[in-house]
């Protein structure tokens, strides 16, 4: 995780840092940060703001199909959002308020399970980004609802980001009880 973060202050330019820079600098390791980005966003309570979520979940789709099928080199994304110009200063705040968190993962995760990181597992766990990404523009109807998936597609990308398989079934787990709650409440 720590050297994701110094792949971003790398990146960073004088006053302002295209997005498509950004992701270029960090190549093939920016599928994964990219894909935590919009799930970091839903679970925090942007997720009640109406359409957020509906546009999150299908960024979210879009990445992890990307993964699913293989894409090597750069991202893609739409390029309005890869000629975005943030504040630079945004950008170094953002890295440096992650330092924290990144050295606590690094720490405290380690290769347990961690086949189901490595392929044809991993292609499970993208398939069930997708399934989370796509299912949130229905799970608007219910405010805050979406986040719960998010939070399960969080999990999954730090399988992917520290090869820790513990938080592959923890989202796995979320994902399962959501889907248990929404039959007992059709039922």
């Amino acid at each position: 995780m720590s050297a994701v973060i110094d792949e971003i202050n790398e990146a960073v330019e004088d006053g302002e840092t295209n997005v498509g820079d950004l992701l270029d600098a960090m190549g093939r390791t920016s599928f994964v940060p990219v894909l935590m980005v919009p799930a970091l966003a839903i679970v925090s309570p942007l997720s009640g703001v109406p359409g957020f979520s509906s546009a999150a979940g299908i960024l979210i789709a879009v990445i992890s199909t990307q993964l699913l099928i293989g894409r090597r080199g750069k991202l893609w994304l739409p390029g309005v959002l890869r000629r975005r110009r943030v504040p630079s200063r945004w950008v170094e705040k953002v890295a440096d308020s992650l330092h924290d968190p990144a050295r606590w993962l690094d720490t405290h995760t380690r290769p347990r399970l961690s086949f189901l990181a490595a392929a044809p597992f991993n292609r499970v766990i993208y398939a069930a980004c997708i399934f989370c990404g796509l299912s949130m523009p229905f799970m608007e109807l219910l405010p805050f609802t979406s986040s719960i998936m998010a939070l399960a597609v969080l999990l999954m990308s730090l399988t992917l980001l520290v090869r820790d398989g513990l938080f592959a079934l923890a989202g796995y787990l979320v994902i399962s009880l959501l889907l248990l709650t929404a039959i007992m409440l059709i039922i």
